[in-house]
């Protein structure tokens, strides 16, 4: 590709994560920030004036002058947005879930594909340097063959649009369940053949779900748990607590991609977390300017993101099966 830098154009700021992209793509010299469109008045006002990025009132007048789209609007937008950076040749970051229905989500794999566009899904957990180093020791046969998995992304409540199922597609199960699923399948190398979830209302109460648990088994017998509860408090640390515990035939592996930090408690003042260690947002958005400039797909494709897809959708279906009744008769 030309040497003239990559003009990236954000396409709906409802994400909470489009500011730390915001922050990495300022800091990278291949890139040009051109501007952002967003159709909440609300939204858009506070995001000119606190980012300081110009905003375009008309989708396509922001597309025509980029070839990088990162998508950051409410899920349900995803499809009719990507579609439209397709349709303009932009190379697209989409934030995850990659869509809120397996049509949708196919609608946006077919789409790029024809256009010759690359479409990557935001798991910045697949960079996280802990991640890489599990999987590197697994595929080395330091624990044997794995046979279960107990994982956890609890997070806290994001709350806004996140808790209007009409926009987001679901509650917590949607939310979180989607970064863990594709590290699942990137460890494992395929996609569970039963999915088994139980949801619930037990932080909050409201009509959506905070609570979520899912059992993924797959066909060689190895199973996987779930925990993607938005059962974390406001203050929380971060925004998830990414976890793997991984028993195998010869030993056990097991990380906390957010653990590294310095815990500071004292007499006087508020609990502080200084923070260290790899930023995985931005190691994620080196990968994809990078897969752009060396014309190849990048690590994480649209096809990842659907997968993970339907994971979740999957855990929301089995909700519908009929249990088993234990109570004494």
């Amino acid at each position: 590709m030309s040497s003239s830098p990559l003009k990236l154009g954000i396409v709906g700021v409802a994400h909470m994560h489009c500011w730390s992209y915001v922050h990495s793509f300022r800091n990278s010299s291949q890139v040009q920030l051109v501007g952002f469109y967003e159709e909440d008045p609300m939204k858009r006002e506070s995001f000119e004036r606190d980012a300081k990025v110009k905003s375009y009132l008309n989708l396509d007048e922001l597309l025509a002058e980029c070839n990088l789209a990162a998508i950051c609007s409410e899920n349900a937008g995803h499809k009719r947005l990507t579609l439209a950076a397709a349709k303009h040749q932009a190379h697209i970051l989409t934030e995850k879930p990659l869509a809120t229905t397996l049509a949708d989500g196919e609608a946006m794999v077919q789409a790029t594909a024809a256009a010759g566009v690359n479409l990557m899904t935001a798991f910045p957990c697949r960079f996280s340097p802990a991640y890489q180093s599990l999987k590197k020791r697994i595929s080395a046969g330091e624990i044997g063959k794995i046979l279960a998995l107990r994982t956890t992304n609890r997070g806290k409540c994001p709350f806004d649009w996140f808790v209007e199922p009409e926009k987001s597609g679901g509650g917590a199960m949607i939310d979180h369940t989607v970064h863990v699923a594709d590290l699942l399948f990137d460890l494992l190398g395929k996609e569970p053949v039963q999915v088994t979830a139980h949801i619930g209302s037990n932080r909050y109460g409201q009509s959506w779900e905070d609570t979520a648990m899912l059992c993924l088994d797959y066909e060689d017998g190895t199973f996987a748990t779930l925990d993607s509860s938005w059962s974390r408090p406001a203050n929380f640390k971060t925004w998830g607590d990414v976890t793997l515990f991984v028993q195998g035939t010869e030993g056990s592996l097991s990380i906390d991609l957010f653990g590294q930090g310095v815990e500071v408690y004292q007499d006087k003042g508020a609990y502080q977390l200084n923070g260290y260690g790899s930023d995985m947002d931005r190691l994620m958005i080196n990968e994809f300017i990078s897969s752009v400039v060396e014309n190849r797909k990048p690590a994480v494709t649209g096809e990842h993101g659907l997968a993970a897809l339907r994971v979740a959708l999957a855990g929301y279906d089995s909700l519908a099966r009929p249990t088993a009744n234990l109570s004494a008769t």
